[in-house]
């Protein structure tokens, strides 16, 4: 038995999350003494592939099917489930993201498998199994018992950490058996944004809200994500009212995102907005509303205009990575 990783790629390339999910996985098979294998469904070039084994994975199953050009999740759902029946394996784990939360739900009926999605930590118990998640909006956390024989997790962004345990990681090529029914959805077209931080990677997010008044004064806001090497974002009305685009919509309905800083400037703090940003490690709330709901949330509030405070802000920022 072995814990299996699903490994996403990004164009051959594995970023932080997925050694942030071996180290996670690492760190359970410690307790239940055994191993982890990662599937990577995918053309990833070996070298790649060999870098998981800095954070613990000792069995790479590499699965590159050329029917299989993009997220088709029928098909990586098969694919999943037939290597964690070669590999016995009784734990499977997933990011929460897109990927992970189309995938997951899907291997659980598959697999007649208990499901926790957004676990924040390792196990509090391994016998029972018991994880401990977050629930009303972030703000509160509960445990989460599973009972059947095989469980499944996504694991929170940012919520556990990236750690270190080199072994040697063996590669094994593996062919799925795929059937027509595997392919009943086709992925057309792949657009994806570049030139910018994405926000699934971002360590440093600042979003505006309403309090930006027009998407004519975004600049002061942008040149603080710049100084900062952060990613932008904005809240639901914003992305609505066509000032900012669709893609950087964070909240319950938009992107949920765990930053290790998020910072919100003229947004007053919706409970859909908070649902989607309260994994954030700090969060820090710049509005001239001192009764604004984002200061209750918030580690660290800035009471003022955004658009004196802006400017401020990433002068200073300048000032001290100059200096």
């Amino acid at each position: 038995m072995s814990i299996l990783v699903y490994a996403e790629n990004w164009d051959g390339k594995f970023k932080k999350l997925t050694f942030e999910l071996v180290s996670y996985a690492d760190n359970i098979a410690k307790q239940l003494g055994t191993s982890v294998s990662v599937v990577s469904i995918g053309n990833v070039p070996e070298n790649e592939l060999k870098n998981l084994g800095i954070y613990g994975a000792s069995k790479i199953i590499a699965v590159n099917d050329s029917r299989i050009s993009g997220l088709e999740n029928q098909a990586f759902t098969s694919v999943i489930a037939q290597v964690a029946l070669k590999e016995a394996s009784k734990i499977i784990v997933f990011a929460h993201n897109f990927a992970g939360k189309a995938l997951a739900p899907r291997l659980s009926v598959r697999l007649k498998a208990g499901f926790a999605p957004a676990v924040n930590g390792l196990p509090k118990s391994i016998e029972p199994f018991i994880v401990r998640k977050r629930v009303f909006n972030g703000n509160a956390f509960t445990n989460l018992q599973i009972k059947t024989d095989v469980k499944i997790l996504t694991l929170m962004q940012n919520s556990f950490g990236i750690f270190e345990n080199p072994v040697s990681a063996a590669i094994e090529n593996f062919t799925p058996e795929l059937s027509d029914t595997d392919f009943k959805t086709k992925v057309k077209e792949v657009s994806k944004v570049t030139g910018k931080i994405l926000l699934t990677d971002a360590e440093i997010v600042v979003s505006g809200g309403r309090g930006m008044k027009g998407p004519e004064n975004w600049k002061p806001l942008e040149e603080l994500a710049e100084a900062l090497g952060a990613a932008t974002a904005c809240s639901r009305p914003v992305s609505d009212e066509g000032w900012r685009p669709h893609e950087e919509h964070v909240g319950q309905t938009g992107k949920i995102v765990a930053p290790n800083l998020y910072i919100a400037v003229g947004i007053s703090g919706a409970i859909q907005h908070i649902g989607g940003v309260s994994g954030a490690k700090y969060m820090v709330a710049i509005n001239k509303d001192p009764e604004a709901p984002i200061f209750e949330v918030a580690n660290y509030g800035i009471i003022g205009d955004a658009f004196k405070v802006l400017p401020e802000l990433t002068t200073a920022i300048k000032e001290l990575k100059a200096g």
